[in-house]
């Protein structure tokens, strides 16, 4: 097992996250959209993320979507994983983090966003917390706190989860019953 996330994970921002954003295609998939011939959408989502989704509202983060897309899809994904705030068709996602802001309760500087394209970037600036899937363009590279080592619906979302768990501290609170560390999931903390 290689050592890989844990040396450069902002632990000290991480501190103060009680919301996690993320995009869809591109972080909750793996970018691909897959239509049938009349035109309905299908996503392929990693059960690891949606995993670490669950570990992380097992300590009260609150879970938010923001995407530029629409799909039934999505909807249902959302339910099945009990995300507190969905936003679709979003062109511009500043505009839906500021709606968001209202809608929670929660102010940007504490929210985490995860996105991959230059659509994702201004919301992440307002955010106390910028990360990336490892496969996300360049632009957004160049101007988050965190890059996964995985790509976006492959793992990605999982690591961020696991690194929220380390920075508040609560990491044997909701793993001790599956009888793991940090260092047993790759984290070198």
């Amino acid at each position: 097992m290689s050592i890989h996330h844990g040396f450069n994970f902002p632990f000290e921002k991480a501190r103060d996250i009680d919301m996690l954003i993320l995009d869809v295609d591109g972080v909750m998939t793996d970018g691909s959209i897959i239509m049938d011939k009349n035109g309905d959408e299908l996503k392929a989502f990693n059960v690891r993320d949606g995993h670490g989704i669950k570990l992380i509202q097992r300590i009260g983060i609150k879970i938010a979507i923001i995407t530029g897309r629409g799909s039934p899809v999505v909807e249902a994904r959302a339910k099945d994983l009990g995300i507190d705030y969905v936003i679709q068709k979003s062109l511009n996602k500043a505009e839906a983090l500021a709606k968001l802001e209202i809608t929670s309760g929660i102010s940007a500087n504490h929210c985490a966003m995860m996105g991959d394209d230059i659509i994702d970037l201004p919301p992440m600036y307002r955010c106390g917390l910028s990360l990336a899937p490892a496969d996300a363009c360049p632009a957004v590279l160049n101007h988050v706190d965190w890059i996964s080592d995985c790509p976006g619906g492959r793992g990605a979302i999982r690591q961020a989860a696991e690194g929220l768990l380390i920075a508040k501290d609560a990491w044997s609170d909701v793993m001790d019953r599956y009888q793991i560390s940090p260092s047993d999931c790759g984290w070198s903390i």
